[in-house]
């Protein structure tokens, strides 16, 4: 630890909590620049050509409930908010290594142990979840997308519009913030090159954020909600996956802890 080069290091970690701030707070930021492309009146371009479709749609009921959510702003999607799950491994295994800067080396190994406990086996949790709420939610997309009529239409409402100029902003941001962190990062000490783990781990990142942008990019626009919540499901499995690795390998210093408290007990 004593090789590191403190400033870049910190500027290692300034960035990584950029990401991860700016992913949490994704959804906020999102909704403030909704366009007026998400108004009233937008969703009768999407409709299918079938004179069922557009008598539902043209009931007054409906077209109030569409302005009344086209008001509310369209929801910002899931992907950007779940890259968090994955970038908060990252941000967590770069704290835990900046430690030794902090804490002395002999109590280090048992105080990351036990961090990485308490920590990786939450976040697990909080992982499983998060993939539930958001297999539930495409599941829900997807069947009003095909109960026609009166499903197409509450789908289009409340799903058929995604701000892809905003989020493919945030996206781009948050990549040049993870390859400037990577650079520092290995500026701040060359050995970081050959810890193999926390090398994929970065490169999940980066694939991750690229993920997101396809599954957003490329698809209709009006599917973007879909596959955009199928990116989120990807990218939060990929980071609860490594929160699990995380917390089989916090378990012998854990242990280790345990012994050392027996043995001073007797």
């Amino acid at each position: 630890m004593d090789t590191i080069r403190k400033p870049l290091f910190v500027a290692a970690v300034v960035l990584i909590l950029l990401v991860f701030l700016l992913e949490i707070g994704s959804s906020l930021f999102i909704n403030r620049f909704v366009t007026a492309l998400n108004g009233a009146g937008s969703v009768a371009s999407l409709l299918p050509n079938d004179p069922e479709v557009l008598k539902a749609y043209n009931d007054p009921s409906m077209r109030q409930q569409e302005a009344e959510l086209a008001a509310q702003g369209k929801p910002p999607g899931l992907g950007i908010l779940y890259m968090a799950v994955l970038d908060g491994v990252l941000l967590f295994t770069i704290l835990l290594t900046g430690s030794g800067l902090v804490i002395r080396q002999d109590v280090q190994a048992n105080v990351q142990g036990c961090l990485s406990l308490i920590v990786s086996l939450l976040s697990v949790i909080a992982g499983i979840a998060a993939i539930f709420s958001a297999l539930f939610l495409v599941i829900l997309m997807v069947s009003l997308l095909l109960a026609v009529p009166f499903g197409t239409i509450a789908y289009l409402i409340l799903y058929g519009f995604f701000n892809r100029g905003t989020a493919s902003v945030v996206l781009s941001l948050l990549m040049a913030l993870k390859v400037a962190f990577a650079i520092v990062l290995v500026l701040s000490q060359q050995r970081f090159l050959e810890r193999k783990g926390l090398l994929l781990l970065i490169g999940c990142s980066l694939l991750g954020n690229v993920v997101v942008s396809i599954l957003q990019g490329f698809p209709p626009g009006f599917l973007v909600s879909i596959t955009d919540g199928i990116a989120a499901i990807l990218v939060a499995l990929c980071g609860t996956i490594w929160w699990l690795i995380l917390l089989i390998g916090a378990i012998p210093a854990i242990l280790k802890v345990l012994g050392l408290v027996k043995l001073a007990n007797r």
